[in-house]
């Protein structure tokens, strides 16, 4: 994510340490680079000077010239400027008092408006709301289809209607239903085109002016950089837009939209999509991405998508089995599959901080694979293999790397990690192991 962008970003404000005493020159130069790193990130050009003339002046500021860190107080600068330039605060859904509150989900086609919804609801159900979904996208083939498969994964309700029905006449008949079910939200995904047309702005203005909804989202590709925008743009025209969900954003290198859609439109993203699953959709927060844009990572976000996902119980199960030495390769797999729900190792890695002995992890090249074989090689063991390693023998382990489909050495490259976090782990609690007593041999077992 940004990752064009943030390296570029870095290096500039490195060099600017690195400066013994600031001077009008070096910041100069500075800004110079800096609006060229946010013009190759595609960044609306409006935007990249009202950028660097802000921050100049600020950098340029007696204050800070004469402070006696003057680098750290540019650092300072620049991510109060991304911060002020990616929206200023966290901006959130307003729910009505009187529900359900209808979210109407609008953009092009392709931009990922269906897949969207669902990620939608998932994430307002573990807001504890009980969403609706509704397709309204008559013309697209299996559209509907699509929407009702993914109610059913993130486990949420799913208005049908007919086949025969208009939108209009789905909309308000889903918002019956969601009144009678005691939906407080219902979210109404809306047909797209490949361009914008009057026929479609013609039904999404009935659509909001006969159903009224509470807030309309728009969902931009991220990837498609100041063409997004300017369909952004001509949206709200016609529509009035509350609010914008990016996708795509773990795939976007450069960053340009996210930079650009607030100021160029004043509408604020209040979602970005960060992964495939259905739960990789996160309430954007300013502040913390432009951390991250400037490797000071989002360990905040990072804490709070593991309270999520990770089993408080199962936690301190753990920990107890840690202390007292029955660790097993059953609790090791549990760990892996807590991990894979946190996200991608690379996504983890991103949101630490690149600082001291954190600086080269965001680097690393993890294989994502590893950790499935790894799963796929413990679920190949039997129960009491798993819960006793030491009985693994060599014609189990022949078994079990048959059982995986992977190869002996693997099995035993996995045992051998297996034994070293269990040192690590004891280590961290303090645990030291048993040494025998003083002057008498242990027997051989």
């Amino acid at each position: 994510m940004f990752e064009n962008l943030s390296q570029k970003l870095q290096r500039i404000l490195k060099h600017l340490k690195g400066e013994g005493k600031l001077t009008a020159q070096n910041i100069e130069e500075a800004m110079k680079e800096m609006r060229m790193a946010l013009l190759e990130a595609d960044v609306n050009y409006k935007v990249v000077k009202v950028f660097t003339e802000s921050l100049k002046a600020k950098a340029l500021g007696g204050k800070i010239l004469k402070s006696l860190n003057p680098a750290q107080q540019v650092v300072k600068i620049v991510r109060d400027e991304l911060i002020g330039t990616l929206g200023g605060e966290t901006s959130e859904i307003q729910f009505t008092s009187n529900p359900p509150t209808i979210i109407m989900i609008v953009g092009l086609q392709g931009a990922g408006k269906t897949t969207s919804s669902g990620k939608l609801a998932a994430w307002l159900r573990k807001q504890g709301r009980r969403p609706m979904l509704v397709s309204v996208d008559v013309y697209r083939p299996a559209a509907k289809e699509q929407l009702r498969v993914i109610s059913e994964a993130v486990n949420v309700s799913f208005f049908e209607g007919t086949t025969e029905e208009s939108p209009l006449s789905l909309c308000n008949n889903a918002l019956r239903e969601a009144q009678n079910s005691a939906s407080d939200v219902l979210i109404v995904d809306t047909a797209g085109r490949l361009h914008i047309d009057e026929e479609l702005m013609a039904e999404l203005r009935e659509i909001n002016e006969v159903v009224q909804p509470n807030e309309i989202l728009f969902v931009v590709d991220s990837m498609l950089g100041q063409d997004a925008v300017r369909s952004a743009e001509l949206f709200n025209q016609h529509l009035g837009i509350d609010g914008f969900i990016l996708t795509k954003l773990d795939g976007d290198a450069r960053g340009g939209v996210a930079l650009s859609i607030k100021s160029v439109t004043g509408i604020p993203i209040k979602f970005i999509g960060t992964g495939e699953k259905y739960d990789a959709l996160e309430l954007f927060h300013p502040d913390r991405m432009a951390s991250r844009i400037l490797g000071m990572g989002d360990v905040l976000s990072l804490i709070e998508k593991a309270e999520q996902v990770i089993d408080q119980n199962k936690a301190v199960e753990v920990q107890q089995k840690v202390i007292s030495n029955k660790f097993t390769l059953e609790d090791f797999r549990d760990q892996i599959n807590q991990i894979n729900k946190i996200g991608s190792i690379e996504q983890i890695l991103g949101m630490l901080p690149e600082i001291g002995p954190l600086k080269n992890l965001g680097k690393l090249q993890v294989d994502e694979k590893e950790l499935t074989r790894t799963a796929a090689i413990i679920d190949s063991m039997t129960p009491k293999e798993r819960r006793n390693h030491k009985i693994i023998n060599g014609s189990r382990r022949k078994r079990i790397a048959q059982g995986s489909g992977t190869s002996v050495h693997l099995v035993n490259q996995l045992l051998k990690q297996f034994l070293q976090s269990q040192k690590m782990m004891k280590g961290l609690t303090g645990i030291t192991p048993k040494k025998g007593r003083k002057g008498k041999k242990k027997k051989r077992t």
